[in-house]
């Protein structure tokens, strides 16, 4: 028996690859039209770059395997959370400033 990881890691790539098409791919119905309304009324450069990575974000968000596990637990109130300065605790250990 082996074990298999719940989530690919960043070695197997990511779920949603980082291009137009990629992205296009995993969105459907009025978000794919969303996107494609925002990346036709871009600016080549900054304004490109920042339309597609916010949409890699939400699509990435979307495509989720444990996204409607972690809503429902959001929305009853039982997801975990931390302090800001738990975090900064935890990145100091790791060595991460």
């Amino acid at each position: 028996m082996s074990a298999q990881p719940v989530h690919s890691g960043p070695a197997d790539g990511p779920r949603v690859p980082r291009t137009i098409g990629g992205i296009s791919s995993a969105l459907r119905g009025s978000r794919r039209a969303q996107f494609f309304a925002e990346l036709l009324e871009a600016q080549q450069g900054p304004e490109l770059d920042g339309v597609l990575n916010a949409w890699w974000g939400r699509t990435m968000l979307d495509t989720d395997p444990d996204r409607d596990r972690i809503r429902a637990a959001a929305e009853a109130g039982t997801l975990p959370t931390t302090t800001m300065d738990e975090v900064l605790r935890r990145r100091q250990e790791h060595g991460v400033q």
